[in-house]
């Protein structure tokens, strides 16, 4: 008879325990030991493979190995195809996680709503059918190859999913799922671990692209195993704040193409609408005269955008002045405050600094530290700076302004906005046929240069 054995497994990393410990041994966590029984079969009934059966898959030389495109399925959303890298790899596993609330199932099924002439199934365990409904009659789409299973036994979708032959699978979400092979509840270590597992070896075996929904625990990470994001071929990641109407889906892992690419979305009462160009609705057209407010020329993954950067300096009211940043690196923004005292002079210790992203927006691009020292520059003297110049620069720690990557997209995507002027970094224009551009181009060493051509 098979033997009955309880267990203890981390929820963060997955390992094991005979007995529950305070902390974990492995990823340092705490408070993390959660309690599973596990059924273990006895050796005279245990089948060792390869010794008793011939493998069905032989090892092959790499030299006689064909290579060939992947062929992907076009989901008829820019923005997400972008991300994926051209598309829906077929036979791939796709994993979108993000917090609770911000949009991760009304993506998917609008989405799938607007894939006319492919198959799909969409699995929920967390909703009902008429729930679902309700949100596709809101969405406004229409696909009449949309079939809904609402289960959450993973052995039942398999039977359903062989008798509808679907192209594409989604399931919503992982942590719901559980298997019969292990004796525990929903959502746990073991759970999740055997499903996307079983769910990985349907989508191999028959070629069908699957999606699954994935919560995050409250550090922000994928709730569940690590294993889940290793053997996933792509992790996709929806940010914003439920406050704001933009939303951002990047990539972190992705077998199929580039982890730089991401896509924006503004969220409407009928869905998400795809933000083609984000220059315009990231800037305010209103901030003439106005200090404290720069324009910097940013890029996230290949795609170019202007970005308003804002900052308020006052005086510090208690001993200790503030420092606070909005999407922006708390630590970098107090580097570059010490490099504007130690290298340009201007006292700020006795000044409270707030530092703000406009849109809500988190931009980790080092190229905007030189719209960022100009904001806070500008209000701290109460000078606003011309609307019509924007900039892009990497600052260093003896104040020079380093050159940046793929200047010539910032370049032209100022002057596709209509800015006259654009400060960059001395000799970052290798290569670069300035007679195509109308835009004006001040070239700049250190940030004493490029604070007189702001302020004279």
């Amino acid at each position: 008879m098979a033997k009955t054995k309880t267990v203890y497994v981390c929820s963060s990393c997955g390992a094991d325990s005979p007995k529950w410990v305070g902390k974990c041994p492995s990823c340092g966590e705490w408070n993390t030991y959660v309690e599973e029984v596990m059924i273990k079969e006895s050796p005279a009934k245990r089948i060792i493979p390869g010794l008793t059966e011939s493998s069905k898959v032989r090892p092959v030389l790499l030299k006689d190995i064909t290579s060939k495109e992947e062929s992907r399925i076009d989901l008829m959303d820019e923005e997400l195809n972008r991300v994926l890298g051209g598309g829906l790899v077929k036979g791939s596993l796709v994993l979108i996680g993000g917090e609770p609330g911000i949009g991760k199932s009304t993506l998917v099924l609008q989405t799938v709503l607007g894939l006319t002439g492919l198959k799909t199934l969409y699995v929920s365990g967390e909703e009902s059918s008429s729930q679902l409904k309700l949100r596709a009659d809101r969405l406004q789409h229409q696909n009449p190859d949309c079939f809904i299973l609402c289960e959450i036994n993973l052995e039942q979708i398999f039977v359903q999913a062989s008798t509808i032959q679907p192209d594409l699978v989604i399931i919503d979400s992982i942590q719901t799922m559980f298997t019969e092979v292990v004796e525990s509840s929903p959502g746990s270590v073991s759970q999740v671990r055997e499903c996307s597992a079983a769910i990985l070896k349907y989508a191999k075996e028959t070629g069908t692209p699957v999606l699954l929904i994935g919560h995050i625990n409250k550090e922000g990470s994928i709730a569940g195993p690590k294993v889940l994001e290793h053997i996933v071929d792509t992790v996709l990641q929806f940010e914003g704040d439920q406050h704001y109407m933009y939303r951002i889906l990047r990539s972190i892992k992705n077998r199929f193409g580039s982890t730089s690419e991401l896509g924006i979305y503004e969220m409407r009462q009928n869905g998400l609408r795809q933000v083609s160009n984000p220059s315009e609705l990231l800037l305010t057209q209103n901030h003439e005269g106005l200090s404290g407010v720069t324009i910097a020329a940013a890029i996230e993954g290949m795609r170019p955008f202007l970005i308003e950067t804002q900052a308020l300096v006052s005086s510090a009211v208690y001993g200790v002045p503030q420092r606070s940043a909005t999407g922006f690196d708390i630590r970098r923004m107090n580097m570059l405050l010490a490099v504007l005292e130690k290298r340009a002079g201007f006292k700020l210790v006795q000044k409270d600094v707030y530092l703000n992203i406009a849109g809500g927006l988190k931009v980790n691009d080092p190229a905007i530290d030189l719209a960022v020292i100009s904001a806070v520059l500008s209000s701290s003297l109460d000078i606003s700076i011309d609307p019509d110049i924007c900039m892009a620069g990497e600052v260093g720690l003896s104040g020079e302004i380093r050159p940046v990557n793929r200047i010539e997209q910032r370049i032209l995507e100022a002057e596709k906005l209509g800015f006259k002027r654009i400060i960059i970094p001395y000799n970052n224009l290798k290569g670069f046929d300035l007679r195509q551009t109308k835009i004006q181009i001040i070239q700049v060493k250190k940030v004493e240069e490029a604070f007189r051509q702001l302020f004279g």
